[in-house]
């Protein structure tokens, strides 16, 4: 595991390299489709490195519609209209004295007196979680009610609800919208069945076009994409191919408009994980996975991120895959890594850091000036922990090695399984236009991380992965301890 970073006037601990069992696992741990490629897969990584030659980001072209996309006509139609609004997916785990991000929504919305709904359609306990929100949002200045929309409430008509005039009339006087956390799947259930808008959908959609705040946290933020998860709460078995369109996927309401695909809980979860497969198949050049305690502020080609952490940006612009290889794999993906306070535009690809990176330092790979203070090597067995994938970043432009490699794999496959013992190899690396800024400002030391390059390859990870320790002059552990992990 990663210890935390510490700052460079304090000076920070070398982490720990996690080499031994990491080594012997990789070791074992064979190419999905090509055995034979395995065996000489140290040589050839040192080889690549030496001949990689990246090319810098070129402008993307404007994605075309793809007929695996879910979206519906009267859902994308919607981005054919100019959108003034803001839309603010929250990575869930909002705290209540997150004043940055409970702030500026209301102030977004107009400030004080502001008037929001709120919907907590998603929830378990729909009544309990719009309370709490309205009350939060009431402690900024606005003025927020509750609409009975919700397949929890037993006694609510939601075919009626979502065409009741005068609940409706109340969504459109209202400047911004606030979805609480939950099932995503009921959002798009009661506002969008079958993939066709109610009048409550548009009536949302109209705050939105006219300048309007569309908020939500959590399963309020999944919605915000036109393609969302459903149910899928097992990221390796997504990047397994274990999926189905309308159960593991589904469509979502598309406010951040149909080129960025958005996720939540996403460095807590490692959810990158699940994100990527998902980019791939629908056609997804950029991604945007928002940490918990965290908001993205969506205005157009802008984003800002606000709150407790920070976000990842997966840019697919330039990834090759294999199809020999006969499980999901990739070369070349771009991460940023934005903290709070950093900017990044959609059309350029151009990150701005915050005022207080930008008073910090830049650690740039190709300078003469670059001192990486990390010198241990880091391994990884768990690459999909929690915040692993940022942790490593931060980690890869502050050391002094040109790439980090981890694995994932589910130790714990049911009998029977086909695809028990496929796992994944990740390796993180430094390229062309790697670089970072730096600070310690605000106590321990803050990335933000540019152009750091991902690859994952399947590997084969045999089950069982460990056994007991045979002991002196045993040649096998005795019967009966020989079955180690399933």
């Amino acid at each position: 595991m990663l210890k935390l970073l510490h700052s460079r006037s304090q000076g920070r601990a070398p982490w720990p390299a996690c080499l031994g069992l990491g080594v012997l696992l990789l070791a074992s741990a064979q190419a999905w489709a090509n055995p034979a490629a395995a065996a000489g897969g140290a040589s050839a990584s040192h080889a690549a490195q030496g001949a990689r030659v990246l090319q810098p980001p070129a402008k993307p072209a404007p994605a075309a519609p793809s007929s695996s996309n879910p979206a519906t006509p009267s859902a994308s139609a919607k981005h054919d209209v100019a959108v003034r609004g803001y839309a603010v997916p929250i990575g869930g785990a909002l705290k209540s004295d997150n004043e940055e991000v409970w702030g500026r929504i209301v102030a977004l919305a107009g400030g004080k007196g502001a008037r929001f709904v709120v919907f907590g359609t998603a929830s378990e306990d729909p009544e309990a979680s719009a309370k709490q929100a309205i009350e939060m949002l009431h402690r900024r200045g606005a003025v927020a009610e509750a609409l009975p929309v919700a397949p929890k409430f037993g006694w609510v008509d939601l075919n009626k609800v979502v065409r009741d005039p005068a609940l409706i009339n109340k969504v459109k006087n209202a400047r911004g919208v606030f979805f609480t956390g939950g099932s995503q799947e009921r959002i798009v259930d009661v506002l969008m069945p079958g993939g066709h808008a109610t009048p409550m959908l548009e009536a949302i959609w109209e705050v939105y076009r006219k300048g309007g705040v569309v908020a939500g946290t959590s399963a309020g933020a999944a919605i915000m994409s036109t393609v969302m998860f459903r149910d899928a709460p097992s990221v390796i078995n997504i990047m397994k191919g274990k999926w189905v369109e309308g159960k593991q996927i589904d469509r979502g309401l598309g406010f951040v408009g149909p080129d960025l695909f958005v996720d939540q809980h996403f460095l807590k979860r490692g959810r990158f994980g699940r994100m990527i497969p998902l980019m791939m198949a629908k056609g997804y050049k950029l991604g945007l996975g928002v940490d918990e305690n965290t908001a993205a502020i969506i205005h157009g080609d802008e984003v800002e991120i606000i709150g407790g952490k920070g976000a990842l940006l997966v840019d697919l612009n330039d990834v090759k895959t294999d199809p020999t290889l006969g499980a999901f794999n990739l070369t070349q993906a771009r991460l940023n890594y934005l903290d709070h306070g950093d900017r990044y535009n959609l059309k350029t690809r151009l990150t701005l850091p915050s005022a207080v990176k930008l008073r910090g330092d830049k650690l740039d790979p190709s300078s003469p000036d670059y001192k990486p203070y990390y010198t241990e090597p880091v391994f990884h067995l768990d690459m999909l922990g929690d915040s692993t994938i940022s942790n490593s970043m931060n980690y890869l432009i502050d050391s002094r090695f040109a790439e980090i490699r981890g694995l994932t794999f589910d130790a714990a496959s049911k009998a029977g399984d086909p695809v028990a013992e496929l796992g994944f190899l990740f390796r993180i690396y430094k390229g062309r236009g790697s670089f970072a800024w730096s600070t310690d400002e605000n106590g321990p030391e803050e990335y933000t991380v540019i152009n750091v390059y991902l690859d994952i390859t399947p590997v084969r990870m045999p089950i069982p992965i460990y056994s007991t320790w045979p002991g002196p002059g045993r040649s096998s552990p005795p019967a009966g301890e020989r079955d180690g992990a399933q």
